[in-house]
């Protein structure tokens, strides 16, 4: 069995989820709440895990891998996470997990968080202790995945929050398995008629966890409608424990309103950095001081897409490189003048060189323009 192959099978046993496609766009409201401008506050969980500014990169299948954190770090991410690692596939230390739950030895003073997925608290537990061995500083736990093989399949994800007992268990046996602090990522609940969020909050803090992320939907919702950002008030009034607000954060508006609607400690972006890295910068520049700056240039779109492209290859290997950037290339160069042509050009080419040349030809054109000031960049 491939490597590919025997980590989507432990997934499938110990948990997977899937990055869905960009959110529709929020309706537009002249009267939207606004927080107060003024830099976040902090968040300490731990002696090496202080989140100096809480605006967050979520976990995101097949998204966030190394490359794509380390990128978003280095453009002004507060803190990163870690795709979602089953917890059987780990303890298997299968080596396409192990890579997915890798951390970056060259950021010392920046917290490394790894994300778990599992329904087994002692397979949750043995987890967590390997990846704070490999030098994790913040071990966060999954109650949000919504696929159904996941959560009919294995009563994990979203599915252990119809399950408070068993959900208890696996925070517990975490948190007692490591030294370093446990966060949980959930949702409102499972549907509208168990909205639970702020009972399994209280659960919780009574088990140890020092931060928790709710996403504002249910899992039947999975990523349709619009996340419930005034919900996650509730949970911020049940626990004391710092808490993040997340769903459909798309532009530094949508933060700002999620923060004034939730009384939320600090936003987590999905979604809204796919090809955008640097969206959490500009977030967290408009949350400090109220001004939107504006978007790079097409010159640093440009290379930055590179950058990002060179180091995936480094990472993944040239022909798994090539084949995972496709996703990425095409986030980027989304909404340009000629990108439909320029996406479907990019996923026939199979090489690391061909691909570079699609890269330059298709932006070097956009960039000359802009540089003489042409306004038709945008697709039509």
């Amino acid at each position: 069995m491939s490597n590919d192959a025997s980590h989507t099978a432990a997934l499938t046993q110990g948990c997977a989820d899937t990055a869905p496609d960009e959110p529709e766009a929020r309706p537009q409201r002249a009267d939207r709440p606004q927080r107060a401008t003024g830099r976040l506050a902090p968040i300490i969980l731990g002696p090496r895990a202080t989140i100096a500014l809480p605006v967050i990169l979520a976990p995101m299948s097949g998204v966030t891998d190394l490359p794509f954190r380390r990128l978003c770090r280095r453009l002004g991410a507060g803190l990163v996470v870690s795709e979602m690692i089953a917890s059987w596939a780990m303890i298997r230390e299968n080596r396409q997990t192990l890579k997915m739950a890798a951390t970056d030895p060259d950021e010392e003073g920046s917290p490394q968080s790894v994300q778990l997925a599992g329904c087994d608290p002692a397979a949750m537990a043995e987890a967590a202790k390997l990846n704070e061995d490999r030098g994790a500083a913040i071990v966060d736990i999954n109650f949000g995945c919504p696929v159904k093989k996941v959560t009919n399949g294995q009563s994990a994800g979203s599915a252990l929050m119809k399950d408070e007992v068993q959900a208890a268990r696996i925070l517990e046996a975490t948190v007692r398995a490591v030294s370093v602090p446990v966060t949980l990522k959930m949702r409102m609940g499972w549907d509208h008629s168990r909205l639970n969020a702020p009972n399994l909050a209280r659960i919780a803090e009574e088990s140890g966890i020092r931060m928790v992320t709710v996403h504002g939907r249910t899992r039947q919702m999975f990523y349709t409608g619009h996340a419930d950002w005034g919900f996650v008030a509730s949970v911020k009034a049940a626990t004391r424990l710092p808490v993040i607000v997340n769903g459909d954060i798309v532009t530094p508006e949508d933060a700002s309103e999620a923060l004034a609607l939730s009384g939320a400690d600090g936003v987590m972006i999905g979604r809204g950095a796919y090809g955008r890295p640097w969206i959490l910068a500009q977030v967290a520049h408009f949350l400090a001081t109220g001004e939107r700056l504006p978007d790079p240039s097409l010159a640093d779109q440009f290379a930055t897409l590179m950058e990002h492209y060179d180091a995936m290859l480094a990472h993944h290997g040239e022909n798994p490189g090539v084949r995972l950037a496709r996703k990425h290339v095409g986030w980027y160069s989304k909404g340009l003048h000629g990108s439909a042509e320029f996406r479907a050009a990019v996923n026939r080419a199979d090489t690391r060189a061909e691909v570079a040349a699609l890269i330059d030809g298709f932006y070097r054109p956009l960039i000359e323009a802009e540089a003489r000031g042409a306004p038709a960049l945008m697709a039509a």
